[in-house]
């Protein structure tokens, strides 16, 4: 098996250097230093998740960008879809998690997928189910940031049809057509309506 590419984040100095030694006696596993190096995964170990440990949490995934194993001692009233924003992907109680589930963890997430605990991922679910209702609902959009005649006219484009039998099938102007096309793009940053598709797709909605 390839080896899995590490890099150690933590707000505490002993923490980190546990860490980085515990980590690296793996064979699975091989430690890095940061972005430079490419982690596949980051693992971000904190306390408590306080002001200053989220904006750390922050900076680390824009700079990283890596799927991220968080270990912490108290999710408290941590903003949960702030910290999946920050691409964690598992999260851990540092007191009480084994080195076998956090080496679990660090391999699951490199391969794309997650762990949470029981009690998290309702809060997540909770939370998320909040954001549809009271967020994106409202704004005719749906957990993808589509609206729903956008998601029409994508499923369309990605059976290859062009501008004109869009507009003939939804009963639209080829404008409007062009219009929730370019709209849909610049909103979402999209470079073009392939890469519209690919978008849709990645988000399940076609």
């Amino acid at each position: 098996m390839e080896q899995v590419r590490v890099a150690v984040q933590s707000t505490d100095p002993m923490t980190h250097v546990g860490l980085t030694s515990f980590l690296g006696s793996r064979r699975e596993l091989t430690v890095v230093d940061g972005a430079e190096d490419r982690p596949d995964v980051v693992v971000f170990s904190t306390d408590h998740l306080t002001s200053d440990a989220m904006a750390r949490l922050r900076q680390t995934a824009t700079d990283i960008g890596k799927p991220t194993v968080l270990m912490t001692g108290d999710l408290g009233e941590a903003p949960l879809l702030t910290v999946v924003e920050c691409h964690v992907v598992a999260i851990l109680p540092k007191k009480t998690a084994t080195g076998t589930q956090l080496v679990d963890s660090v391999v699951a997430a490199a391969e794309g997928n997650g762990v949470m605990p029981r009690d998290v991922l309702g809060k997540l679910l909770r939370r998320v189910e909040v954001l549809q209702r009271e967020v994106l609902a409202p704004n005719g959009l749906n957990a993808s940031g589509l609206q729903p005649r956008e998601v029409d006219v994508l499923r369309l484009i990605a059976d290859g049809w062009d501008t004109e039998e869009i507009a003939q099938e939804l009963r639209y102007s080829e404008r409007t057509v062009k219009n929730v096309i370019y709209n849909m793009t610049a909103r979402l940053h999209l470079r073009n309506r392939a890469h519209a598709v690919a978008y849709a797709l990645r988000a399940g909605v076609i």
